[in-house]
């Protein structure tokens, strides 16, 4: 009788009539089986000529990632209403590439790795916990909505989180007695300044209103005594941006009281400065450069994700800022929604970089 040859499989350790396939050996009958493999393996052309529309706007889609800048402001503020939801521009890269799986086109399919390069290269850093354990203040801020209706609720809330500094934007009237009441047990001194308003477990002087050519008064500056030392803390609340039919996304107000802001803490006599508040605009939006070009954001800096606030039901941008000169920034994230259309922000930073 023949005897049957078997063939060992030593990397799987067992033994049988047929050999298994090795890794690479696998990965190749698989392209064979695929449409697209085959097209490939077989020398087709028409794997690479498919496609190009794909390909074109994957390309249009990397340039205007990476031009973002260059995008002009002249006609409905394109331009920053393009950088406000700029991390976003990344979910057409899987759509992409599945356009390209489903047309068979090894052009589309490489030439998407580019806006892919270039989405890792601009938000990539944000995917990875940066948080640190040290830091001797703890700050937050809340743009509590006018409309909250439940202003005490939302008071404890953020007096909960810990924050030894604490600032709340778009403050009422009728509803700033209320907040003074529920956070008056945890904060010792506070000052509200027109619609803005800062409470603090430390020492305040230096308080008053900032001038960002409103007419009212949205920001507020003040001087915190920390057992680290004086930190020169600033509170505003930046004009809304508009969408309107017949000259698109409009902030030409916030704009200028941005540039307005910006100068204000530029004047800053003390070196160690926080500014918390809702600015109505991204990190990546250019109108708001009189600001971010001196200061560090302390979610990018310290922060895990994207950390968006705004709009609190399904947040979408980072819109609510901590940002420090002279101190730095050890963690930052975003706190549980309350009764506002906004997340509450928090950060902890280091006041004493001496050590």
């Amino acid at each position: 009788m023949a005897q049957q040859a078997y063939v060992t499989d030593t990397d799987s350790g067992g033994s049988g009539p047929e050999r298994r396939e090795s890794g690479p050996r696998r990965l190749m009958n698989r392209l064979r089986k695929s449409r697209l493999g085959a097209g490939l393996l077989s020398g087709d052309r028409g794997v690479w000529r498919r496609g190009i529309v794909l390909a074109a706007l994957a390309v249009i889609l990397a340039l205007v990632m990476l031009l973002h800048a260059q995008i002009p402001n002249t006609i409905g503020n394109l331009g920053s209403l393009t950088e406000t939801f700029l991390p976003w521009l990344g979910l057409f890269v899987p759509v992409l590439l599945l356009l390209a799986l489903v047309r068979r086109s090894a052009t589309a399919l490489i030439t998407v790795l580019i806006p892919a390069l270039v989405w890792l290269n601009l938000f990539g850093g944000q995917l990875t916990d940066k948080t640190g354990t040290g830091g001797d203040l703890t700050v937050a801020t809340h743009n509590v909505n006018a409309d909250n209706t439940d202003p005490s609720g939302t008071a404890r809330d953020v007096a909960s989180s810990g924050a030894d500094v604490v600032a709340l934007e778009e403050l009422t009237a009728t509803a700033v007695p209320t907040y003074e009441n529920a956070l008056a047990s945890t904060y010792k001194y506070h000052s509200v300044q027109g619609t803005v308003g800062l409470w603090s477990k430390y020492p305040l002087s230096g308080v008053k209103p900032v001038d960002i050519k409103l007419g009212w008064i949205r920001a507020m500056r003040a001087t915190v005594t920390t057992p680290s030392g004086q930190v020169a803390v600033y509170v505003a609340h930046l004009p809304s941006v508009r969408v309107k039919v017949e000259a698109g996304f409009t902030a030409r107000q916030r704009d200028k009281s941005a540039d307005a802001l910006g100068e204000a803490i530029a004047d800053e006599p003390l070196e160690r400065v926080v500014l918390l508040g809702d600015l109505n605009g991204t990190m990546n939006d250019r109108a708001l450069n009189a600001v971010t070009a001196q200061m560090r954001s302390t979610q990018g800096a310290s922060g895990s994700g994207m950390g968006f606030s705004w709009p609190a039901s399904f947040p979408m941008a980072r819109i609510d800022q901590i940002m420090v000169r002279g101190v730095e920034p050890e963690s930052s994230w975003t706190l549980p929604e309350t009764g506002s259309d906004h997340l509450p922000v928090a950060a902890r930073v280091k006041v004493d970089t001496s050590s």
